[in-house]
């Protein structure tokens, strides 16, 4: 493949990656806050959704496609940006992968509620507060990331 189109579909799954993050995030957090458990049985299912369907793959992709565009640029692991980018990257899959299992958790709650007749559970946002604190080093981490791509600083 050439070096153009795997750049690329790189960016293109960064931009699917953090794009599906910023955008779950956000609509899940302000339907949470509505209270609405009706809502947010909806909306958590679809970020459930989202997740498998954009995150899991990108979360793949990227790596794999880093380093077959390193490889095409005869550059080393060691290079400063780049390892500082893996290190970053890690980071927030770190944090992401539990993340999954919390939103997965918080759907089945607020399912459970509406099913009930009944407001989202004390259980319901103390995994919202977990999801929150694990979302910010994730963003930061992929913000830093894509600014030590384009930058390439210390090489």
């Amino acid at each position: 493949m050439s070096y153009v189109l795997v750049k690329w579909l790189h960016i293109l799954s960064s931009t699917f990656l953090f794009g599906t993050g910023v955008g779950s995030a956000f609509y899940l957090l302000t339907v949470s806050l509505s209270r609405d458990a009706r809502a947010t049985a909806v909306v958590a299912r679809r970020v459930v959704w989202a997740d498998w369907l954009f995150t899991s793959t990108t979360v793949v992709f990227q790596p794999l496609s880093g380093l077959y565009l390193l490889h095409l640029m005869n550059l080393p692991l060691s290079t400063p940006w780049v390892r500082w980018s893996l290190m970053g990257f890690g980071l927030a899959v770190a944090c992401w992968l539990p993340v999954v299992v919390l939103q997965i958790r918080m759907h089945r709650l607020a399912d459970e509620a509406v099913r009930h007749g009944r407001p989202l559970p004390p259980a319901y946002w103390r995994l919202l507060r977990w999801w929150v604190a694990l979302g910010f080093p994730a963003l930061f981490a992929f913000l830093w990331v894509f600014w030590l791509m384009v930058a390439k600083p210390m090489t």
